[in-house]
């Protein structure tokens, strides 16, 4: 084991102290609705049938593509790192275990991807997707199935692939109505 790994698990352990039956429901729902982006999907296709918004809609679905092709295509096969529950069997997790690697976060990622993509929406909705991201980051680490480091590899990642999918619209020209 790591120092970086024992660092983390340190994290890990301190936040599981503060665990209780809110926290837990909470950390349970928002693993569930956004095991494969499901919610973030859902989000973007909303916004697809709206036409004020049908482009962001097409910005954040696009996205998700990267995040999901770049986190678990390439990084996550890459890095190959084994889950902190794997390390500290003394913790029991309250999730379905996760099968695939750690590193770096998909639900983080997504959840990233999705606020950066929505960005054109102004300011509230970037805020509100920023947050909501944030949260889910935590309870990733709240789950005990991410390390701190995949957590903010996954938030970068995530941006990242927001950022360089409203790139790739802003570059395609728009019909005017």
């Amino acid at each position: 084991m790591t120092a970086l790994s024992l660092f983390e698990l340190n994290i890990l352990d301190m936040i599981q102290a503060f665990s209780n039956p809110l926290c837990d429901i909470i950390a349970r729902v928002l693993s569930a609705v956004s095991a494969r982006g499901e919610i973030f999907i859902l989000l973007s296709l909303l916004l697809i049938i709206c036409r004020p918004t049908r482009r962001v809609g097409l910005i954040c679905l696009t996205a998700l593509i990267f995040d999901g092709l770049l986190l678990n295509g390439v990084i996550k096969p890459l890095v190959a790192r084994i889950r902190p529950y794997d390390l500290n069997r003394a913790v029991e997790i309250i999730v379905a275990a996760p099968h695939d690697y750690s590193f770096p976060s998909g639900h983080t990622g997504v959840a990233f991807a999705f606020a950066a993509a929505v960005r054109p929406l102004g300011k509230k909705a970037h805020r509100a997707a920023l947050i909501f991201a944030a949260v889910m980051g935590f309870s990733r680490l709240y789950l005990y199935v991410h390390y701190p480091t995949d957590v903010l590899a996954g938030a970068f990642v995530g941006s990242l692939c927001g950022t360089a999918a409203s790139a790739v619209w802003k570059k395609i020209p728009q019909k005017r109505p």
